[in-house]
């Protein structure tokens, strides 16, 4: 059976929500649990940055209660750092502490952190166990299946995590040097499902429901973690567990809907930040809300112009009623047709 369980967290066939740099806040993190996320992870917290008590690192450690389960996401190269990060990221008493061993870019690979430590097992196995040392809470580790397609050891690390005192694994079924692009092998999860009795979670091409439902069916996964998919269709969650439950996606996505939730993710944002520092960022979630919506090319540009709440409301709202009036014309029109 398909079970994520890791200490009190006992999940069957689990979905997971991935940690990503300046996507996973607060805000975020808060939507995709209304949306169905059963355990949620921060973004990647850098242990060298908390070690120096850099503030913008700290907040990104920032946890509610109503987000439970949620992870903290530790990456470094360095193991006393690592260490320190740890027991930081223990102090917020999040449910998990993850390790990063998948991060693919070359800034943080090259220097030994994230994929980087795929290149040196021993030292892999160390940190891990004086991780799980230095902490009372469970310790996870999220890696790749190897650094390139000639080095592809998901086995062995499997099995080295593990013995070090890892409670659960998740694979991004790609090499370090594929980064996003090309197919994921997920046929690696199931063989290390063999190996190993911790839970095993499953990471990468994941992007709608039908994705989750042939991921657990497929490789017998006891978590699916989602990524890039959550971006631009938060909506991923609810088709997956609709699916998941024998039923159909039976709630379509109507622009009321996209614009609603775009508005309610922008106001958690502004829950956790200056407006600013909410609104800007915020603009790379309007392609995935107003997709498929008549004229939202044209929408987008002109939100981008904004750096204030209300404007964006504003032309929101408008264009909702401008839908209306659209969709009434067409079926005006329709309907004179036949």
């Amino acid at each position: 059976m398909s079970r994520f369980k890791v200490r009190n967290i006992d999940i069957e066939k689990a979905l997971l929500l991935a940690p990503m740099e300046d996507v996973t806040d607060l805000g975020f993190r808060k939507l995709c649990k209304e949306l169905g996320a059963d355990v949620v992870y921060t973004e990647f917290v850098n242990s060298d940055g908390l070690i120096r008590a850099n503030q913008k690192t700290r907040k990104k450690m920032m946890i509610r209660e109503s987000e439970r389960p949620v992870g903290i996401q530790i990456y470094g190269g360095n193991l006393e750092p690592m260490i320190e990060a740890a027991i930081i990221s223990a102090d917020q008493n999040p449910d998990i502490i993850d390790i990063n061993a998948g991060c693919w870019v070359k800034k943080i690979a090259t220097r030994g952190a994230g994929a980087g430590l795929l290149k040196d097992l021993n030292y892999l196995e160390k940190m891990v166990s004086e991780i799980v040392k230095a902490v009372k809470l469970p310790v996870t580790v999220k890696t790749r299946i190897g650094w390139d397609d000639s080095a592809i050891n998901i086995l062995e690390v499997a099995k080295i995590v593990e013995n070090a005192g890892a409670e659960a694994i998740t694979i991004h079924c790609r090499t370090r040097c594929q980064g996003h692009s090309g197919e994921p092998d997920w046929s690696w999860i199931p063989k290390v499902k063999e190996i190993v009795k911790i839970p095993v979670v499953l990471n990468g091409g994941v992007f709608t429901g039908e994705d989750v439902v042939r991921a657990f069916d497929e490789t017998g996964a006891d978590g699916v973690m989602i990524a890039r998919g959550a971006i631009d269709h938060p909506w991923v969650f609810r088709d997956a567990k609709e699916l998941l439950s024998g039923g159909k996606i039976t709630t379509e996505i109507t622009a009321e809907e996209r614009i609603f939730t775009a508005l309610k993710h922008l106001k958690y944002q502004l829950e956790i930040k200056e407006t600013k520092a909410a609104v800007i960022p915020f603009r790379k979630y309007y392609s995935g809300y107003l997709k498929g919506l008549y004229n939202s090319s044209k929408v987008r540009q002109e939100l981008m112009k904004y750096i204030e709440y209300e404007p964006v409301e504003e032309i929101l709202l408008k264009y909702l009623e401008e839908l209306k009036i659209h969709h009434a014309t067409i079926d005006e029109g329709n309907h004179d047709g036949i």
